[in-house]
């Protein structure tokens, strides 16, 4: 079946005077898109690409393509995610991966993890703030600072862990003026860090489990998947060793980070595809960190973009693993597709 496939994207751009470093750390590189567009023209689909802008919902109404394959992060709000889903849905076009009230969700990382706390699904300990605390000295140290709804690292530096109470308040300040929103702060779980990704509905197909090792990281480095370990330190010229697929697992902690993973895909109603972040506790119990139900897919290796370094471990080439989810959306949408 050929189709007509939109694609929806948000580029990174020149960073606005007065934003922070990382302002367009979600938004993709022309790269990405390309690799997208070509996976999809290999099964000689025909391929347009919609930038998810101001003038998306006219773009997607004049061209009414078959289906549209979603990577839009939006481009403000704290419900960005969900805007090109829910013109879609206006549209009655499908699209690929979760609606807008999964994306809705997931952005918010305090939202999200009160879905989890419902499920009983393990998260670190928690606590929001829209002002600076002026007492917290309940809450256990170390703690992580992270701005509430931002992906792929944004807002979390080097300077996220914090040891004691003033430095909470001091960067509990400091994100919510850099960031306008609120801060969720955690505790800081001291165990190994792992990424699952996931792909398909009725059968949600756990890829080989990926854990983000630290060790070759500057001397001094926190062992956190920051910005400056993601994007700064961990380039394509210069790639370092901080991956490892298959994670070097006994059966039963596999088993537990996979049964979390998918009541977790599951819980929050994650369609086609998903990556979930996790983090072991003192007790080596596998905590949910982050769920991002829009993945990164950075096609070149030496970029050790989490998601498609599950799937080549899984046997699947990068367009390979695009297809699929496009398949997985096809099959499971309740809308005719020509």
């Amino acid at each position: 079946m050929i189709l007509n496939v939109g694609v929806a994207y948000n580029l990174a751009a020149e960073i606005p005077s007065g934003e922070p470093e990382d302002f367009y750390a979600e938004c993709d590189c022309p790269e990405t898109v390309n690799a997208i567009r070509d996976a999809l023209t290999s099964k000689e689909h025909n391929v347009t690409l919609i930038e998810a802008d101001e003038n998306a919902y006219e773009k997607l109404r004049t061209l009414k393509p078959d289906i549209v394959f979603n990577i839009a992060e939006g481009i403000r709000g704290e419900s960005r995610e969900s805007q090109i889903p829910a013109m879609l849905e206006m549209l009655g076009i499908p699209y690929t991966g979760s609606g807008p009230l999964t994306l809705a969700v997931t952005l918010d990382k305090a939202k999200t993890k009160e879905v989890l706390s419902y499920y009983s699904i393990p998260n670190p300990r928690f606590k929001v703030y829209d002002k600076p605390p002026q007492s917290e000295n309940g809450f256990p140290m170390p703690a992580i600072v992270k701005p509430v709804s931002e992906g792929s690292s944004k807002g979390i530096f080097e300077d996220s862990v914090v040891d004691t109470h003033n430095e909470l308040s001091e960067r509990v300040l400091q994100r919510l003026e850099t960031y306008r929103q609120p801060v969720i702060v955690e505790e800081f779980l001291p165990g190994r860090e792992f990424t699952v990704a996931i792909l398909g509905n009725d059968e949600a197909n756990v890829l080989p489990i990926v854990e983000v090792v630290f060790d070759d990281l500057p001397q001094g480095a926190r062992g956190i998947d920051s910005y400056e370990a993601k994007w700064l330190w961990d380039k394509p010229e210069n790639s370092l060793d901080c991956i490892r697929c298959p994670a070097d697992l006994d059966e039963t902690l596999t088993t537990e980070i996979k049964r979390v993973a998918v009541k977790t895909y599951r819980a929050l109603g994650c369609r086609d595809w998903c990556r979930i972040d996790l983090r072991l506790d003192e007790k080596g119990t596998p905590n949910v960190l982050d769920v991002n139900a829009l993945p990164g897919m950075i096609a070149n290796p030496k970029a050790n973009s989490r998601f498609p370094a599950a799937a080549r471990a899984a046997g699947l080439t990068y367009d390979e693993t695009i297809n699929t989810v496009l398949d997985h959306a096809i099959k499971r949408s309740p809308l005719p597709i020509k």
